[in-house]
């Protein structure tokens, strides 16, 4: 664990207790708020006792009496001896709990109101009030009758009964004290002072029941809402303590939205219920004012008060837990946001960084350095790019640092990182990018010496004996070396040596050698210049003879185009090097850049001089032009379908050009459009991938087209559907729906010529795939590009068949189960029948038939070309159908007598002969190919069931003779004689001809016998017919 991550620990463990401690702050005002409301809460609530306590069978008015006793008054009321004893329990149980909760051990003074009533009433009651009542009861005042009949009858009552009312009380014995007062303002006020009694019993004390009751629901309501909030706040508070941090990003922000809303919902509630809180001391603050007295509303005020402001401490507890715990979800997912993109960035420092070790800087040509140049230079520029999202990362980061994240050395640990991977590889590219320019420098050197050595060769070479045989020429040609030499490059004054020593940081071997074969070859140059010069100086001082000088015949004469000066002198020295010669001397250049040599032979020293003329484009930077141009191209052609998917097939959904598009075209989508989609999305998806994955080796392109094959069989629907594309365009290329969308994607064209994108992209493959095959001779892959070039053009050729399939009319059943179109074309043929009355040779004056023949892998479709329909270039040909043979009965003679053009195919037997004559020998010949090679199949299969049926027949006989063993006619026809008689050539055939046929119909009499299980002895000799038949129809 390094330091980073433990001081992430560390800080990790700070934040958690300060967000415990929180917590702890939150659970402690909870427990506060819940020991309050346990203190103000009655355990039974008004609702459960609503109805008598409605009806005023008893009521607490605030009144009290002697030691505050509290005076629970019941009123004239004849529901009081309807009550159960049960529901009585409950209303007195309610009614001395409330001040029981505020004030422990608090007495209670009942005034009963019997004035109305019979001494009967009174002793009932007060036997229900002592059976029922469950408090500390001090004093029962009775209001006598006011009858003198029943106040008469109640004292004596009560002077016989006192005895009887001695109660036990549950805690301890208590003696109730009944007292009679005749009237209220005069007895009852010697027990209660005025002030706490009601205006009914004469007193000041205002009390309305109704108010009591909304009050007092109001104060529970609000007790029961506070406890609920409590609750909520404590079980959600518990929630984000007990929250377990996941690695997942999108589970956080989950987490981070839903405790929001769940936070936002609590605060909502928490101001429902203060609002209600407040509204409620409001009241209560009201009926205080109007009656000082009343100890009861003061309590419960206080006790609202109380409330309130511990559900302010709970509610801020709450408030600063959830800020910390939010800040910490928020801190954590950032945490994850950023580790996630240092990951991502990491993995792409750490390609380039791959991709900066694998470019080699081991360079021997002036190509290889420009070369590598360019790819360190795009290489750099997505190291930029990329460096570039490292820094706002970095920076992001900081940022983070800066607002006090919780894993702050974590953050800037990765920080650190990210600038150091940005540092390493800007260095290493910085190193390399140096280390090329020095190289490059070098050989930039190296070559325009040897430039100039070559300029030197050819200016020896090029000086006519004849010019300098005088002494002005010789002088003249002095100047001229004179003046060559001083354009001499600096380098070479200076020597190896100091070319080493200069460029030491980038010598290599194998420019080491360069460097001294550069040299080689100044020094053997400046011989020669000095040799001439020596020459010419002879020359210039005194005139002589001029001497007839011939040139050494080369040992190789194709390859000495260059002129020859070859004075003939002693032998001496021989130099042997290559020129380089660009530029001016390309026409000295033979088209395949063949090795020249040039031997000069001088009085001083001989040498040979030899050049090598290079191409001006290397065949790898020929195919990299190529595969560029590929790829752009298809990149283009992804970029215009989807402009016409979206600017014209996805705005015919649009409501709000659906008033400019007929409803008919808007159910005619497909048709119109075809399956584009699919083919832009094997385009956008698929393969300008693979395209671009063979950027940097076009000779895998060839695989790629290879692997992807079947999916370009996509193109044949869209051209079959492409004639009824068009007529549908042709019927609504007006409407001003296409001309708005043209429009607002500013095409120049419309859209049928966008339409017309697919099919030349299909055509364009080949072209291409021709192009990288012409720069690829011999290398790697070069077989998979000719085998996906195969591909495009059998593709091409299938796109064309079918769209001349989808024309035939008249073909009774499922044309798709012939199998795939193989070859069509239009011929002349001339029809005979075995049986009929007609001869060959009698048909020959007649017209022969004009018919279009589609070659199927199972059958030959005879079809006859009718008128085409439309105007113009719109018209389309159709055919309809005329005959149809199975190729398992046909046979065929290749060559026919009287034109090579012309071949037979024979049906059952030779029972139907049609004589075809093809435009072309070209055609005959495909057409033929064709024909073998699906007869040699069928051939080979029928060889094998046979070989398996004779090992499960054994050695059976045949016995049915060859002559037995007729093929039933399987031909479907509907032709008609349209020309008279139709004769193929009269001419008799030959004797190899008539061989020729015999053979093959022995190989169908003998394929009848096969299938019908016919074998024997003669097994061996079947299958010898077989083999023979196989040759002859091969030749």
């Amino acid at each position: 664990m390094g330091p980073a991550s433990l001081q992430e620990e560390r800080e990790s463990e700070k934040e958690s207790k300060r967000e415990m401690e929180s917590y702890r702050c939150l659970l402690q005002a909870g427990s506060q708020l819940e020991s309050t409301l346990q203190q103000v809460t009655v355990p039974l609530s008004l609702k459960e006792v609503g109805g008598y306590i409605e009806k005023q069978v008893a009521y607490l008015s605030g009144g009290r009496g002697e030691d505050s006793s509290v005076i629970i008054t019941l009123p004239e009321s004849s529901a009081f001896s309807d009550i159960p004893e049960e529901a009585l329990v409950k209303v007195f149980t309610y009614l001395t709990l409330i001040p029981r909760t505020r004030q422990p051990g608090v007495k209670f003074i009942i005034i009963l109101d019997r004035r109305l009533d019979t001494w009967a009433s009174i002793k009932t009651a007060l036997a229900r009030i002592a059976a029922s009542f469950p408090g500390n009861l001090l004093l029962v005042l009775v209001l006598r009758p006011t009858s003198f009949f029943h106040r008469t009858v109640t004292d004596i009552g009560f002077r016989f009964s006192q005895e009887d009312f001695m109660l036990k009380m549950p805690v301890r014995q208590l003696l109730l004290s009944y007292q009679t007062c005749p009237t209220p303002q005069q007895d009852l006020l010697h027990y209660i002072d005025e002030n706490q009694l009601t205006s009914e019993f004469g007193g000041t004390l205002d009390y309305c029941h109704s108010d009591w009751i909304v009050l007092r629901t109001g104060i529970e309501s609000f007790a029961v809402t506070v406890k609920d909030i409590a609750q909520m706040l404590q079980s959600f508070g518990t929630e984000l303590a007990e929250t377990e941090l996941c690695d997942n990003g999108k589970a956080i922000e989950y987490l981070l939205e839903s405790h929001t809303e769940k936070y936002r919902k609590l605060k909502d509630a928490i101001r429902s219920v203060s609002k209600e809180g407040r509204h409620l001391l409001a009241s209560l603050e009201t009926s205080g004012k109007e009656d000082d007295s009343q100890w009861d509303v003061k309590m419960d005020w206080e006790t609202v008060q109380r409330l309130l402001a511990q559900l302010r401490d709970m509610e801020s507890a709450f408030d600063g837990f959830f800020e910390k715990h939010h800040l910490k979800l928020h801190q954590y997912m950032q945490l994850l946001r950023y580790e996630q993109s240092f990951q991502e960035m990491e993995l792409c420092l750490e390609h380039l960084t791959g991709q900066e070790k694998e470019l080699s800087i081991s360079v021997d040509t002036l190509a290889q350095t420009e070369q590598a140049l360019k790819r360190l230079d795009s290489l750099e520029s997505n190291a930029q790019e990329v460096m570039s999202r490292a820094q706002i990362i970095i920076l992001h980061g900081h940022q983070l640092s800066a607002s006090h994240h919780y894993a702050m050395a974590l953050i800037m640990q990765r920080c650190n990182e990210l600038r150091h991977y940005c540092d390493t590889l800007n260095a290493a590219l910085k190193t390399k990018h140096t280390h090329l320019l020095q190289t490059h420098q070098l050989l930039l050197c190296l070559g325009q010496a040897q430039t100039w050595c070559d300029d030197g060769a050819y200016l020896l070479a090029n000086q006519l004996v004849e010019k300098y045989q005088s002494k002005m020429g010789a002088q003249a040609a002095l100047r001229d070396i004179e003046r060559f030499l001083e354009g001499a490059p600096s380098m070479l004054s200076s020597g190896p040596d100091v070319l080493t020593i200069e460029y030491e940081a980038v010598i290599m071997p194998q420019l080491q050698a360069q460097i001294g074969k550069t040299f080689e070859k100044h020094t053997a140059v400046q011989q020669m210049i000095q040799s001439r010069q020596a020459c010419l100086r002879k020359l210039a001082d005194k005139h002589v003879r001029p001497i007839q000088l011939v040139a050494p015949r080369p040992e190789n004469p194709p390859r000495s185009k260059s002129p020859l000066f070859s004075p003939k002198h002693g032998d001496g020295l021989k130099f042997t090097f290559d020129l380089s010669l660009p530029g001016k001397r390309a026409s000295r250049k033979s088209p395949n850049s063949r090795k020249i040599e040039v031997i000069h032979d001088y009085q001083e020293s001989r040498s040979c001089v030899s050049y090598f003329l290079d191409g001006e484009d290397s065949p790898d930077l020929l195919k990299r032009h190529v595969m560029r141009e590929l790829i752009e191209t298809e990149r283009i052609y992804v970029e215009e379908l989807l402009s016409i998917l979206l600017g014209y097939r996805a705005e015919m959904d649009n409501p709000a050009l659906s008033g400019l598009l007929p409803p008919i075209l808007r159910s005619k989508r497909d048709i119109l459009f075809g399956n584009m989609p699919e083919i832009y999305n094997f385009h956008s998806r698929v393969f300008l991938q693979d395209l671009e994955g063979c950027l940097e080796a076009p000779e895998s392109v060839g695989a790629c087209f290879l692997a992807r094959k079947e999916s370009f069989e996509m193109y044949e629907c869209y051209c079959q559907n492409k004639p009824r594309s068009e007529a549908l365009w042709g019927q609504f290329s007006d409407c001003v729906f296409f001309q708005d969308c043209q429009k607002k994607l500013e095409h120049k064209l419309g859209l049928d010529s966008y339409l017309l994108k697919p099919i030349q992209r299909l055509t364009k493959y080949q072209l291409l795939l021709k192009e990288l095959l012409k720069y690829s001779p011999d290398c790697e892959g070069t077989s998979e590009l000719q085998g996906a070039l195969t591909a495009m053009l059998d593709l091409l050729k299938s796109v064309n068949d079918s769209m001349h399939q989808i024309a035939i009319t008249g073909y009774e059943g499922d044309i798709c189960e012939l199998g795939r179109v193989l070859m069509q074309g239009s011929f002349s043929v001339w029809i005979s029948h075995k049986k009929g009355p007609t001869r060959m040779k009698e048909l020959t004056r007649f017209k022969p038939m004009q018919r279009h023949l589609f070659l199927y892998e199972r059958a030959l479709l005879f079809c006859k070309r009718r008128e085409e329909h439309g105007d113009g270039c719109d018209k389309t040909p159709s055919y309809s159908f005329k005959h149809c043979l199975k190729m398992t009965a046909v046979g065929i003679t290749e060559n026919v007598k009287g034109d090579v053009k012309k071949f037979e195919i024979w049906y059952s037997g030779r029972e139907e002969v049609y004589v075809v004559q093809a435009p072309t020998l070209e055609v005959k010949m495909a057409w033929l190919n064709e024909l073998r090679r699906i007869l040699t199949s069928q051939q080979k299969l029928l060889r094998d069931e046979a070989y398996q049926h004779s090992q499960m027949v054994g050695h059976m006989q045949l016995s049915p003779s060859l002559s037995e063993s007729k093929q039933q006619r399987a031909s479907v026809s509907s032709e008609e004689t349209e020309s008279g008689r139709s004769s193929p050539d009269p001419q008799p055939h030959s004797p190899k001809h008539q061989h020729n046929r015999k053979t093959v119909q022995v190989h169908f009499d003998l394929k009848n016998q096969i299938h019908r299980g016919l074998w024997g002895k003669k097994v061996q000799l079947l299958r010898l017919a077989f083999d023979s038949t196989f040759l002859l129809i091969s030749q």
